[in-house]
């Protein structure tokens, strides 16, 4: 497909909206504004609040760039609404946006499609804390409906799981207990039915939070990320597969572990990836040939190829 800079029409890039992952999706949101700009196209920041609506309308957009990280952006809403008002617009659809959000649902998926991801307990009350610590110490507990690992602690005993739980239920009430995986950390990102290089992920933290994504200088990212050819592409195939299952399209980024038995783990799925400087999908892109520009206006040119399922 031929496409120029006019084919899109005037296009507002989402970003802001009201979840905790409202500062990173600014900078996601400027960086793309200027890479979308940078290509020449039509584009228009929008910082999304509760009239979202209206200013789609006033605006009189083509489509929609969306980056807006976590509730009320990456978890279906926004989606339905763009679906409602007919604007396209990028990443996955309501289906695979609502099902990812939620960590414990995607997994539920996964193992129900006999896809590998470390055992897990949804912690409805107190009562389910000692079910919990049966699946072995270190465990992870995570906040089931937030990115950017906010609310997400580990932990080494009893005592700590309770006060893990405690600080994860304040940030919503769906909280679950994962067993935690020993090994070494990766990430694909996929755009379209594409996965590009594995990105190996080392970090000084007890793991890859928050601190290590956005604020650290100390975070190793390895592109080549050291596996054999082989295996690298069974993990990419694995992936795609997974991201698949759950009904994501268009681009994203999936998380797993490799064991110490050489044995992967699917951890996550995010359908709106961060892009700023400490971004994943922008460096595999760039180790891919693919300039920052280049990325964007691949993921804008998906919303011209048609619905999503």
């Amino acid at each position: 497909m031929n496409v120029k800079p006019a084919d899109f029409g005037r296009v507002a890039v989402l970003m802001g909206g009201w979840s905790a992952e409202r500062e990173v999706s600014l900078v996601s949101g400027e960086a793309v504004l200027r890479g979308l700009r940078e290509a020449g196209v039509d584009a228009h920041g929008v910082d999304m609040g509760r009239d979202v609506v209206e200013v789609l309308r006033q605006g009189r957009y083509d489509r929609v760039f969306n980056v807006v990280h976590g509730r009320g952006g990456e978890d279906g809403q926004l989606q339905g609404v763009l679906e409602v008002l007919g604007l396209p617009y990028t990443g996955s659809g309501v289906l695979g946006s609502a099902l990812t959000m939620d960590k414990y649902r995607t997994k539920q998926v996964w193992q129900a499609c006999g896809l590998p991801t470390p055992p897990f307990l949804l912690l409805q009350g107190e009562s389910d804390l000692a079910r919990a610590a049966e699946l072995g110490f270190p465990l992870m507990v995570k906040a089931a409906l937030e990115g950017s690992s906010i609310g997400v602690y580990r932990v080494e005993d009893a005592s700590a799981l309770r006060d893990a739980w405690l600080r994860a239920s304040e940030c919503n009430s769906h909280v679950m207990a994962e067993r935690c995986i020993q090994g070494s950390e990766f990430t694909a990102s996929i755009l379209g039915s594409e996965v590009l290089p594995l990105i190996r992920l080392e970090t000084a933290n007890a793991f890859y939070d928050y601190e290590a994504k956005y604020e650290s200088d100390e975070t190793r990212y390895l592109i080549p990320c050291g596996l054999q050819a082989g295996l690298e592409q069974r993990l990419q195939a694995l992936c795609l597969e997974a991201f698949e299952a759950v009904g994501a399209s268009g681009w994203g980024r999936v998380d797993l572990m490799l064991d110490e038995a050489g044995e992967p783990w699917l951890i996550e799925v995010n359908t709106v990836p961060g892009m700023t400087s400490h971004s994943l999908v922008p460096m595999a892109a760039n180790s891919h040939g693919l300039s920052f520009p280049q990325l964007v206006w691949t993921l804008l040119a998906q919303t011209l190829e048609g619905e999503h399922a």
